[in-house]
């Protein structure tokens, strides 16, 4: 498998001692844009909590389902991805294109791989940017050029938090972030969320516990908690908080392991 930093080149400063979030989720996606460090976190899954890779499958399918959703059903033609991760197949820019060749996405990581193969990736497409930026800092997103030349926030606008919540401790009051999007988004406006879902039980407290001692952070909470974080102003809609790999799927499995029960996705419209 080819080093990440050999694809990307040396002017971008790569953490290579610890797992990087977006890498992670790139190589359990089969991707190549990864460490070996990365490649050890996503083993811990693969190898010791067999069945567990599947919540990154799931995850994605909820995202693609949502973007098609929302942009087949509702007048969103604009995004903004808050933790977007590396390129993989059916990017959100390529499901709602797909759909409405003019809708806009801004991509939204701290990674600077992510920047680096965003880049890269969307040098042609004029109605889409990725820039560097930290979720936890939305205002600093708001006002960046290029979200202030793709979006206006005078219509509708899809915000995506595609498994980055999880990643934003409870003394960081994600549910500030998503009130601060709330609060910048025009009436029809869609908020998707999918994030770590707690049972409390010994299975999602295994995985928490991977999770939390090699990223140093992480926060999985119950249904209740993930409702909880939109806060007033939303309808959610339906089937309200369910197993990413159920939501809106035509194609649900039949016997899930339990792992697939653990990553839950939700979608809900500002009033």
């Amino acid at each position: 498998m080819a080093d990440a930093n050999e694809q990307v080149g040396s002017a971008y400063p790569f953490d290579t001692s610890k797992p990087s979030i977006a890498r992670t989720y790139d190589y359990l996606l089969g991707g190549k844009d990864n460490f070996a460090v990365d490649r050890a976190f996503g083993d811990r899954f693969i190898n010791e909590l067999p069945g567990s890779r599947m919540i990154a499958y799931d995850n994605r399918g909820a995202l693609i389902r949502a973007v098609q959703e929302i942009v087949t059903n509702t007048p969103v033609r604009q995004f903004i991805d808050l933790g977007s991760g590396l390129p993989t197949a059916d990017n959100v820019h390529q499901v709602a294109q797909r759909y409405a060749p003019d809708a806009k996405v801004v991509y939204v990581d701290n990674d600077p791989i992510v920047l680096a193969h965003g880049r890269a990736l969307l040098a042609e497409n004029d109605n889409t940017t990725v820039i560097q930026a930290d979720l936890r800092e939305p205002k600093a997103i708001l006002e960046h050029p290029d979200t202030v030349r793709l979006i206006d926030f005078g219509n509708p606008v899809g915000v995506i938090f595609s498994a980055t919540l999880h990643h934003v401790n409870d003394d960081e009051d994600p549910a500030a972030i998503v009130r601060f999007w709330r609060d910048h988004i025009a009436s029809g406006s869609h908020v998707f969320i999918s994030h770590f879902r707690s049972e409390n039980d010994p299975r999602s407290q295994e995985l928490e516990t991977v999770l939390q001692g090699s990223l140093g952070r992480g926060r999985w909470r119950t249904d209740d908690q993930i409702l909880a974080l939109f806060g007033d102003g939303f309808t959610v809609l339906d089937p309200g908080i369910v197993p990413a790999s159920e939501w809106r799927n035509d194609d649900t499995p039949e016997d899930p392991n339990d792992y697939q029960r653990l990553i839950a996705a939700v979608l809900a419209r500002k009033n």
